[in-house]
């Protein structure tokens, strides 16, 4: 039986904000291009996009809310569905920052360097590609939800190395760079594994509530 049998309304709400976050990975992807590539004005696209998609999953976020206690609905899971959906949007809002974080800092990344942090990225943007589906799945089929999150920490996993790979060829390898431009790489080498933390963190979330409900 589906979660909410009775509130239609409020799962197409909630669909819509997740898939809200699954283009904010996607803009963040292609933000992350842009910048490599030196595309400015398809950047500031991305930033403006990522800026508008970040509000939405806000209001929506509130509108469900809004919507759990004013009509009183499904009480007992009313405090796990607000938790997974802000901790949902605090990974739309760290991929915002980091696309600002470039347009900040404007840091200077090698042409040779490009293909592992383009790799780095997509591989971190999998997590959240993989987190979506998993927790659409939690309000109709929490047996489904739990399945599919072993991709979650796949990818948050191989982020991990690859990150690892990309600090320690920039410290051990480019040698052509100053210390502080090497810090300055390896921060935002952080900055972008940092997605797949976030998406890692929101499937422990997942798992713990779909194991109450399937128990």
């Amino acid at each position: 039986m589906a979660f909410f049998s009775t509130t239609k309304k409020l799962i197409l709400d909630i669909d819509e904000f997740f898939n809200t976050i699954d283009k904010g990975s996607l803009v963040f992807k292609e933000g992350v291009s842009n910048y490599l590539q030196g595309n400015k004005s398809r950047f500031t696209e991305n930033l403006v996009a990522i800026d508008e998609l970040e509000g939405k999953a806000d209001s929506i976020r509130r509108k469900v809310e809004n919507e759990l206690y004013t009509h009183s609905l499904i009480p007992q899971y009313r405090g796990d569905i607000l938790r997974l959906m802000e901790k949902c949007d605090d990974t739309l809002d760290i991929m915002k920052q980091n696309l600002y974080q470039f347009d900040v800092e404007i840091p200077h990344i090698p042409k040779k360097l490009h293909d592992d942090i383009l790799k780095l990225t997509e591989i971190s943007v999998s997590a959240i590609d993989a987190l979506i589906p998993a927790a659409k799945a939690f309000f109709r089929d929490p047996l489904a939800a739990k399945d599919r999150i072993h991709r979650v920490y796949f990818f948050e996993k191989e982020a991990d190395k690859l990150a690892n790979n990309i600090k320690r060829k920039v410290f051990h390898e480019y040698t052509e760079l100053q210390l502080s431009e090497k810090t300055h790489l390896r921060y935002f080498t952080l900055h972008i594994e940092n997605v797949s933390d976030a998406a890692e963190d929101v499937a422990n979330i997942l798992l713990i509530l779909a194991i109450k409900r399937i128990v």
